[in-house]
């Protein structure tokens, strides 16, 4: 077994402190609700308080069930918060008193439920965290449906979309998950026995999310994620202990990808095994430092394979390593693989003597690991019996030296041959001449490559030969015993040439990584210092021109989802001139998300290559670049690369468009604070003088006598009363919008008929309304409703004023309203209707926003303030507002219909009933026109 590492050692006792201090979670998984999570939860919570551990029920939702409720027995139960939100008081579990208490263990049900607005946390899972680090042990429960992972894949399925989510990482970073499973019929009789839902409830459920085949294809993904969990557990035990041999707990297989021609036929034949065995797939390419001298053609066919895995839905990895058969074995191992896929090699002779094959080398050290070798004939007839050769060709042309390297090579033969000569004059013994012609070998291959070192090789021992060993000046040895050193020479000559040529090639290599490394730290640190979109778009361009040695655009969208080239000045030895972009295709990338252009499958004769900058969110823009060697953006690791820049330049693009967002939310935050304290504090300032004006006008205008002739100082009078009117009716609006904002309103909520209400509002509009008939339309059976009556008939006021000032005078106006159902809700919809011109197209939801009018230019005055006040009233009730235009047959809009519910599911108590036949309360207000 290895010497463990020192800093894995140190950090894995970091991690299990940092345990040690954090409380313990465990979590009771199951497929949906009704499986029995809570039950289990709290029959382990009573197996740990008989073990005399302290355990507080924090919140346990028992929705109704006896067996669940009768577990409560026994437990510390402990008070829930009540937090006030739209006049109504919600329990939520309190963080606060469970800190206080701080038991050993405390029941925490529902994970992912949704906080009411005004506690501490969003999100209760965030609560059960804060108390994980006060080292409070938690007890919780989780359906399948609530993983955000698989949020939208149960939303598929059963057309329900759940919108309380929990993190994935919350999940997995459980100390215990414990599954709880029921079988779909045996969950069906419990939901029709009334052990889930109350009756029609549990009707409803069947009809809608609680189908057989959603509950089996639920419990699917909830064995499987458990599964999974289960597997990183063990994989992630197997690393803790240094365990390197295999445990075939799982089926999980791995295609050895080569650059071999049957690279594609190995992909399918791993893609078959594993749909066959239903199992995990990996595709794995080793990049050795030989493969690094592969031609481009098969650097090529390797990326077409790792594609056409990842199509097939396989996780690709490419590697480095000296030996490709060492590195997958050691990686099958680290992830746990039980099967290895490989190519057999066709190679016979003394071809399979001098280059044993990788299949048959990981026979050899994968032991423990069972290897599939898949058969070379179907590929060799598809790409002919000579392809290998001719790739092999290939690959030794492109690794040859230049033929000036090879007179060099001869060059330095002579030249220690000459120097040899004087030495030998000096008595030197033939050893150390050795000794001279082996340095001139070493320097050869480590200048000129390994083809002249080979050939200084051989001219360095027939040098010697001739020159130097009796008989000189002829090839013939008259002592044997030069025979050995003249084999010992040229071996030790050949291998200090292959390894010295080895060696600079890796050190060129590395080279080239340690730059892109340096222009990939160099890039992300510029990016991270950026604050400006043009700043990020200047900084990518240069660091990706720079790098693949190309020209750069960055595409970004508009606020059509156009994407467009968008740099004030740009930068001609890297920057793409917008004359070689095809917007269309970046378009296409931007909208499908993949990449296309050149060395892609999508519109390949493309000149520039198209990338999309995927951030988190969404995407940001295109990155399209045009290089002079397009070969090399087809060799994985330069794709890789590629594909680093573009993530690190879309998370810079996204981070900076939220913090332009966060600076915006604040700036108009801090606005409307500002003009919201404004305008209170002019309101507040106007009240007094302006109803003193309108009680002087109101005085004069009485006492001012009637004639029969125009009497203008009356009409001035009567304009200034009307005027002051108005001014009082717009303070008053400003102030009522403050005071709603500012929630220093409380709603006094009494029991009302509506008719009544309506009927005080008319009464205070009946100057306004002055010359528009109005038709009251309210049923006897409209029930009566809890409602503040002084806020509603500022609310009917505005509605009525608004309609009154945008219709023609002698106009109708109808007030409707109607008991409607929408599921187990129960509200009153109240509509007003009128014959004016309609509400403008795309008006409908800004209408009602602060400061907003119907007509931008109009001589009808006012402020917009007065439907914001309507929203601001019924939403405080529970209820919801809005507009739409009537429509004639031809759909032509004749009028507009405001509309507004108020919640009616509580009923009113039973001594709040008159006595008297409800047609006396129904006619209380009739019909008015």
């Amino acid at each position: 077994m290895e010497r463990p590492d020192p800093d894995e050692l140190l950090e894995k006792i970091q991690r299990d402190e940092e345990k040690r201090q954090r409380g313990r979670l465990k979590i009771f998984f199951g497929a949906s609700a009704g499986v029995g999570k809570t039950f289990a939860m709290l029959q382990a919570a009573h197996r740990r308080r008989e073990e005399g551990v302290d355990v507080v029920a924090g919140i346990v939702e028992t929705h109704g069930r006896k067996e669940t409720l009768a577990l409560l027995d026994g437990l510390d139960v402990l008070p829930p918060a009540h937090i006030e939100y739209r006049n109504r008081k919600l329990a939520e579990f309190d963080v606060d008193a469970a800190l206080a208490r701080k038991p050993q263990l405390i029941l925490v049900d529902e994970l992912a439920h949704s906080n009411v607005q005004g506690a501490r946390h969003v999100k209760r899972w965030q609560d059960v965290y804060e108390l994980l680090d006060a080292g409070i042990d938690v007890y919780t429960t989780v359906n399948v449906q609530h993983l955000e992972s698989l949020n939208d894949i149960v939303g598929r399925i059963t057309g329900i979309r759940v919108w309380e989510t929990v993190p994935d990482r919350v999940f997995d970073l459980a100390d215990e998950v414990t599954l709880v499973d029921l079988p779909a019929e045996e969950l069906l009789e419990r939901l029709q026995e009334g052990k889930v839902y109350l009756p029609q409830q549990a009707e409803r459920a069947v009809r809608n999310f609680f189908r057989k085949g959603n509950l089996i294809a639920l419990r699917e993904l909830a064995l499987r994620r458990t599964a999974d969990r289960v597997d990183a557990q063990m994989r992630e035990y197997r690393a803790d202990q240094s365990i390197e041999r295999i445990w075939q707990a799982r089926e999980r297989l791995i295609a050895c990808i080569g650059p071999g021609p049957e690279s594609a036929a190995l992909v399918r034949a791993a893609a078959r095994l594993a749909a066959g065995l239903k199992a995990d797939w990996l595709a794995v390419y080793v990049e050795t430092p030989g493969l690094q001298r592969l031609s481009d053609e098969m650097r090529k066919r390797t990326l077409d394979a790792l594609k056409l895995a990842a199509d097939l839905g396989a996780e690709t990895v490419t590697l480095d390593g000296t030996d490709a058969a060492e590195t997958l074995v050691a990686y099958a191992r680290m992830r746990n693989v039980s099967k290895l896929v490989a190519g057999a090699s066709a190679a016979r002779g003394w071809h399979r003597v001098m280059a044993q094959p990788v299949g048959e080398r990981l026979v050899r050290c994968a032991a423990d690991i069972d290897v599939t070798l898949v058969g070379a004939n179907l590929a060799r007839e598809a790409h002919g019996p000579h392809r290998g050769i001719l790739n092999f060709a290939a690959a030794r042309d492109q690794a040859r030296s230049k033929p000036n390297a090879y007179l060099y090579a001869f060059g330095i033969g002579a030249a220690l041959t000459v120097l040899a000569s004087v030495l030998a004059r000096h008595q030197f013994a033939l050893a150390n001449l050795v000794m001279l012609y082996l340095l001139g070998v070493i320097f050869a291959a480590v200048r000129l490559g390994r083809g002249p070192g080979v050939l200084l090789s051989f001219l360095s021992v027939a040098a010697f030969d001739f020159f130097f060993v009796p008989p000189q000046f002829s090839f013939s040895v008259s002592d044997t015993q030069y025979l050995l050193t003249f084999v010992v020479m040229l071996l030790t000559s050949l291998t200090i040439s292959h390894l010295t040529s080895s060696l600079r090639h890796q050190a060129h290599v590395a080279s080239l990584r340690e730059r892109r490394t340096g222009a990939m730290y160099a890039m992300t640190r510029e990016l991270g210092a950026a604050l400006m979109t043009q700043q990020i778009i200047e900084i990518g361009t240069r660091h990706v021109g720079e790098v693949f040695q190309a020209k750069v655009a960055i595409l970004l969208p508009d606020s059509a989802e156009k994407v467009r080239q968008k740099i004030d000045e740009p930068n001609p030895d890297v920057t793409l001139d917008a004359a070689r972009l095809d917007l269309d295709v970046a378009q296409w990338v931007y909208d499908q998300q993949k990449p296309a252009g050149r060395g892609t499958d999508t519109l390949p004769a493309t000149a520039a290559l198209y990338l999309p900058l995927k951030a988190p969110m969404r995407t940001r823009g295109v990155l399209a670049l045009v290089t002079e060697r397009p070969a090399e953006l087809a060799i994985p690791e330069q794709q890789r690369m590629i594909d680093t820049f573009a993530a690190q330049i879309a998370l810079a693009l996204e981070r900076v468009h939220y913090v332009e967002i966060a600076q915006d939310a604040l700036v108009s935050m801090e606005s409307e604070r500002l003009r919201n304290s404004l305008l209170s504090a002019i309101s507040h300032d106007l009240r007094t003088p302006l109803t003193s004006i309108v009680g002087f006008a109101s005085v004069l205008e009485d006492q001012q006598p009637v004639t029969s002739s125009r009497d203008s100082s009356r009409d001035l009078i009567h304009a200034i009363h009307e005027e002051a009117l108005r001014m009082s009716g717009l303070v008053t609006n400003l102030l009522d919008m403050a005071r709603l904002e500012a929630g220093a309103i409380r709603l006094n909520r009494q029991w009302s008929m509506l008719e009544e209400v309506v009927g005080a509002a008319l009464a205070v509009c009946r100057r306004t309304l002055e010359g528009h008939p109005v038709k009251v339309r309210v049923p006897p059976e409209l029930p009566l409703v809890r409602l503040d009556a002084v806020l509603m008939e500022r609310l009917f006021a505005n509605l009525f004023e608004n309609a009154a000032k945008y219709t023609p005078p002698g106009t109708a106006l109808l007030i409707d309203a109607t008991v409607e159902r929408n599921a187990d809700q129960k509200f009153v919809r109240v509509c007003i209707e009128d014959n004016g011109p309609g509400v403008p197209s795309g008006m409908e939801h800004r209408l009602f926003d602060k400061f907003t009018r119907g007509e931008k230019e109009s001589a009808k005055p006012g402020i917009g303030l007065g439907l914001a006040i309507c929203r601001a009233i019924v939403e405080a009730h529970g209820g919801t507002i809005g507009v739409e235009n009537r429509e004639d047959s031809d759909g032509n809009a004749i009028g507009a219909r405001f509309w507004f519910t108020l919640p009616a599911n509580e009923s009113p108590p039973s001594e709040t009933l008159p006595d008297e036949d409800t047609e006396t309360r129904s006619a209380s207000v009739p019909d008015r026109s």
